[in-house]
């Protein structure tokens, strides 16, 4: 990268203004540029994600009071403590970019908060997976009564993570070409 920006500046001047400190990237962005448009993909992708979540956290808090909740036995109770706790951390995270951008806009660090936005998106998808996981864990052992609940929640989960992070790792590593 250092060579590349070293050969665009001993051009001896032929580079026009305009397209110094673009990348070489095949897109023809500025840093700016592209982390203005990374900014606008990653709030598409917590779109997403904050409207799911938002709906499980709500739905979960009003399970608290309901009737059924005070007769379910304490390792249900304790898992569905877990779960809430689980569900209001991966909101928070999810959360966390818009409060980000807000407090450093205009601070001209768009670059550092793309990367902080993504790294706090990234950590409050796990959240939510582990959100899910237990959710669903509570939810079976409360409809089924047996030991099938784990075994079910076990092949949920191993999907979970094949959809959200093995697939997307695989071409990652697949399609990417090494430079």
């Amino acid at each position: 990268m250092a060579d590349h920006a070293q050969a665009a500046s001993d051009d001896g001047g032929k580079t026009p203004a305009a397209d110094r400190g673009r990348s070489h990237d095949g897109r023809g962005e500025s840093p700016e540029e592209r982390a203005d448009r990374q900014w606008q993909e990653l709030v598409q992708e917590i779109r997403v994600a904050q409207t799911g979540v938002q709906i499980l956290f709500g739905f979960l808090l009003t399970v608290v009071f309901t009737p059924l909740f005070h007769d379910l036995p304490s390792t249900d109770k304790t898992i569905y403590i877990i779960t809430v706790v689980l569900g209001s951390l991966s909101t928070g995270a999810l959360i966390a970019p818009v409060a980000f951008h807000r407090i450093v806009s205009g601070r001209r660090i768009k670059p550092q908060a793309v990367a902080w936005a993504s790294r706090l998106t990234f950590v409050g998808l796990v959240l939510l997976l582990a959100t899910l996981v237990t959710a669903l864990l509570l939810v079976l052992r409360v409809a089924t009564h047996n030991m099938l609940a784990p075994c079910i929640v076990g092949g949920v989960f191993l999907w979970f993570l094949l959809c959200w992070f093995l697939l997307p790792l695989w071409a990652r590593f697949r399609y990417t070409a090494e430079d």
